[in-house]
């Protein structure tokens, strides 16, 4: 049984991980999903669907382009779009996943804990640990910069906040 790359726990009944491949889809039933949320733009494979389907999984894709250099970046909606997915206690147990695990999910994640009152360099220091060695200064930037107003009063008002561990 195994898990895909970058696997972990987030908090409450929300992972994080790489793409999900075949060879980890046992390690998936484990978790009992309720949700998947695809942080990236391509077509989601067939057996992918498949294994979603007979496990009577939930589906959401909501792509990003990663930020990179110069001109392309994150937009703050999409991530706002995601939270509200993922923070929502009908989605989980949920995996959060982008092909590696690391830029778009990192961004997400990092958001994450920002509504958690973590401070910035403890998100930092997370956001590393899963991107090294491919740091990206623009994806801590857009974390830093992220304004959390509208979804932290939105989530507090559905009671989805505070996150428990």
């Amino acid at each position: 049984v195994t898990p895909p790359e970058n696997f972990a726990f987030v908090c409450g009944e929300v992972y994080r991980s790489s793409f999900p491949k075949e060879e980890n889809f046992e390690f998936l039933k484990k978790l009992k999903l309720k949700s998947v949320i695809c942080l990236i733009p391509e077509e989601y494979p067939s057996e992918n669907l498949n294994f979603l389907q007979e496990y009577n999984i939930n589906f959401f894709q909501i792509g990003m382009s990663g930020n990179k250099e110069p001109f392309v970046k994150i937009k703050p909606e999409l991530v706002e779009r995601a939270l509200k997915i993922v923070l929502n206690p009908e989605h989980q147990p949920i995996l959060v996943h982008c092909n590696r695990g690391k830029h778009r999910t990192g961004c997400l994640i990092g958001c994450i804990r920002k509504l958690q009152k973590w401070s910035l360099s403890m998100i930092f220091d997370e956001y590393r640990k899963f991107s090294y060695p491919k740091e990206r200064p623009l994806d801590q930037q857009f974390i830093e910069m992220f304004d959390d107003d509208e979804i932290n009063k939105y989530a507090y008002e559905k009671g989805w906040l505070p996150l428990k561990w």
